[in-house]
């Protein structure tokens, strides 16, 4: 076994990262909204395409800000896929609303608007989509039962930057979206997030809600003479040298994806006939869907030889491990929520799936290792 252990993931490092942080660092504004907040948010703009977008601590606080914006409470409901990350199910908890576990789609691991469908009630008031892998999830018929009983839509695009649904940029086509730059995303500052919007209305609330509930943003804009208290709201603004970060890095978008990608691919085109022979589901992507090359994931017939894969890997270097356990079967969500149909295909979807390593800078023989310690398992 080779003693170069390929781990799953390791951060991207972009060439102005230091340059940035020492200008920071030099400067006398190291608080949020200086210079790095300004370019950083012009960029993931014209990334996104998205008319408004603010960053904030952790695609988490960009989660609570959609809930505090979208006025959730008590005797509200919103429906969250069972596979997915705490934070879409507990952003959604924090604002007293019951959160309503529903079922994924098999092939995508991505919320199932038949499932949607079936839990929705008058207390509906958001659905949160999340975009598994950074690849879309069925926009179309999702919006369709959300024009039919009035509900949001909240897009945890944390897998998602860059990523498409039939042309439209991920994270804008829903009443809010929200993006992750912790250190395990495509982009990141080490922990971050981002707010997209395309209202104006909820904009300048966005704002006041970032910024300790004040109009604060209003009164550097000089639009204000002086700034105070409007409403509720939290410390979301991440500092400057998050956002020094950020910037070095979404100015190097373009090769991040380059080389994902070049890993994706990698797999995608060495892969299928060992699946074929052993029974393996490989990651696919819809033809109507641009994904990010955030993940590649194969799913094994069976939860003790999905072990089994990870093991065999394990004793060759490679790092590849399974992710989310279902939402409705934790402690949390048996108290927080409710499961009005049971999430079967989310419980097989995380009982079966193995990630591979994805990261910019694996070379040629991490990939061909990983792919010859794959292709030497037998299911």
């Amino acid at each position: 076994m080779s003693s170069d252990r390929i781990i799953f993931s390791r951060p991207f490092r972009a060439a102005r990262e230091l340059p940035n942080v020492e200008a920071v660092l030099s400067s006398d504004h190291s608080h949020g909204d200086g210079p790095f907040t300004a370019t950083a948010t012009t960029k993931l703009r014209d990334i996104t395409g998205a008319p408004h977008a603010l960053l904030t601590t952790s695609c988490t606080h960009a989660l609570e800000m959609a809930g505090l914006l979208l006025e959730l409470g008590p005797e509200d409901e919103v429906i969250v896929p069972s596979f997915a990350f705490t934070s879409s199910a507990t952003a959604m908890a924090l604002r007293g609303a019951t959160v309503v576990f529903a079922d994924i789609d098999a092939a995508t691991g991505n919320l199932d608007p038949e499932s949607v469908a079936a839990a929705v009630t008058p207390r509906t008031k958001a659905v949160m989509v999340i975009h598994y892998g950074g690849v879309a999830a069925d926009m179309e018929g999702l919006q369709r039962l959300a024009d039919a009983h009035g509900f949001a839509i909240i897009e945890d695009n944390a897998h998602g930057l860059g990523g498409y649904y039939r042309g439209r940029p991920l994270g804008t086509i829903g009443t809010v979206g929200a993006l992750s730059f912790h250190d395990t995303k495509n982009v990141h500052c080490g922990e971050g997030g981002a707010v997209l919007l395309t209202d104006e209305i909820l904009m300048a609330r966005a704002e006041i809600i970032r910024e300790k509930g004040t109009d604060r943003a209003r009164f550097l804009r000089g639009a204000v003479d002086k700034y105070s208290w409007q409403d509720i709201g939290s410390s979301y603004l991440p500092s400057e040298l998050n956002a020094a970060v950020l910037d070095a890095q979404l100015a190097e978008f373009d090769t991040i994806q380059r080389n994902r990608h070049r890993v994706w691919d990698t797999y995608a085109a060495a892969l299928p006939d060992w699946a074929a022979r052993n029974d393996i589901r490989l990651m696919t992507v819809p033809s109507d869907r641009e994904h990010t090359a955030h993940l590649y994931y194969l799913r094994v017939p069976t939860e003790h030889r999905r072990d089994d894969l990870i093991a065999h890997l394990s004793q060759r270097g490679i790092v590849a491990p399974f992710h989310y356990v279902p939402l409705d079967s934790s402690p949390a969500g048996l108290k927080l929520g409710r499961t009005p149909f049971p999430c079967a295909r989310s419980a097989e979807f995380s009982a079966t799936l193995v990630r591979l390593p994805l990261w910019p800078g694996l070379t040629e023989e991490q990939l061909t290792r990983v792919v010859d310690g794959v292709t030497s398992f037998t299911v």
